[in-house]
Parts: C-alpha cells; structure tokens; sequence
C-alpha cells in the first residue's frame, strides 16, 4: 500500500478557536520504502501565529507573507493524499486542523480522501508504555539521525517519522506466516514410507550456524526479548 507520513505546523493549538495550518509536509512511502516523491507547503494563514508557535516552529508572520492560502493548493494536496494511508504523530492533532481547513474551503473531512489514518504516537504507546514517546524520544531510541532538527518543521519531521515509523514496525518484514493457505491432501500421489530410506545427515558448517545466530539475535530484537527459544532451559 502507498504511505504518506505528514506533519503540520499550526499558528497556535486550536484549529477550533481560529488557528490555522502555516505549513504541510508530506513523505511518500512505498513497500516500506521512501521514494522521493515527497509534497511541502508554506501557506498564509491570514492570521498572525501565537508566540508560544513561534517558539516552537520559528516561521514568521512576515515569511508567509506572499505564500498560498490554503484554499490554493488544497486540489494539489489531495490529488497526492488519494487512496493512501496516512502515517500522523499525535493524529488527532493535524487531522483536526486538517478538517478544519477543508471545511472552511468547502470540501469533507480528510478521512473520504485516504484509506486510512494511522497514528505513529498510539503505536508508540502500546510497544513503549509508561516512556516518553515523543518524536525527538523516539528518534533517540530507534537510533534515528536528528540531529538536524533544532526547530520543529513540517518536512523535516515527516521525514524523521518515516524513518520513525519504518524501525517501529521493522518486524512486520521478518515474522511474515501464511495462515489463510489451509494445506490440502491430494489422494492422485502415492503415499511413501520413509522407513525404507536411509536418510543423511547434514551438519551445518560454522558459517551457517553463525547467520543463524544472527538471525535469532535479529528475531530477539524484533520481539523485544520475547522469543520463546531463549526462555527455554537446554
């Protein structure tokens, strides 16, 4: 399925109380895989950003200026959003200022134009309860560069989450297992009695039983300790 991790930054904290969305950043995954093909945004809120958002995000009122309103490039930016699954951090957050904004240019909420949203920051949660899952948190835990990342910025963090969320769910390309293929006898084949075979032996080489550990020590990780094979006395 085609992905596409967004980030938004906001003039303030309440899209219902008037704020308004400054810049959209979009990174598009495939097959798990960033592809380049990625959409950024500045737009003129017709609005000034509160100051505690300046803080946070540094993009003056001056700089937006001579930029879009997002009445200009909202045909643009659901053209690309069509049939995808959103990855957010904090969803409820963006997808509220998002409603928002189409609701004010005459169009429906975001949901009728994706397949799916999905919310990094709930994922985080369940495998990471009671730490901080914020997403310099996460970055620091996963082993993420962003060191860049002094001010938040909609492109900047859309691409930190991707590669966010790429390692949160890194096992799903390990533990693959195929249990809707219900196995089925065929009575055309003989049946054979390997009694009567002498069957070798094969011993592994040392090369062989070293990727296996390998792989045990990469299923571990996936895990997160649980396997059962390391639980079990020998």
């Amino acid at each position: 399925m085609r992905q596409i991790v967004l980030d938004t930054e906001t003039t303030g904290l309440s899209a219902e109380n008037g704020d308004r969305i400054i810049e959209i950043g979009c990174v598009e995954l495939i097959g798990r895989k960033l592809t380049g093909n990625n959409k950024h945004f500045y737009l003129n809120p017709e609005r000034d950003s509160h100051e505690d958002a300046l803080k946070v995000h540094g993009i003056s009122n001056e700089f937006l200026k001579d930029k879009p309103k997002f009445s200009v490039i909202v045909s643009e930016l659901l053209e690309y959003l069509q049939d995808a699954e959103i990855i957010i951090h904090n969803a409820p957050f963006d997808v509220s200022f998002l409603n928002k904004e189409l609701d004010l240019v005459g169009r429906g909420p975001i949901k009728q134009y994706v397949v799916k949203i999905t919310d990094s920051l709930m994922m985080a949660k369940e495998m990471f309860p009671g730490k901080r899952n914020s997403l310099n948190a996460l970055c620091d835990r996963l082993e993420v560069d962003n060191s860049g990342r002094t001010l938040h910025g909609a492109l900047l963090d859309a691409e930190l989450l991707a590669d966010v969320y790429i390692n949160l769910t890194r096992g799903q390309n390990n533990l693959v297992m195929d249990i809707d293929s219900p196995v089925q006898a065929n009575d055309s084949l003989p049946m054979v009695d390997l009694r009567t075979f002498e069957l070798p032996v094969l011993i592994a080489s040392q090369q062989e039983m070293d990727d296996h550990e390998k792989m045990l020590a990469t299923l571990d990780k996936t895990s997160r300790g649980k396997t059962v094979w390391r639980r079990l006395v020998v």
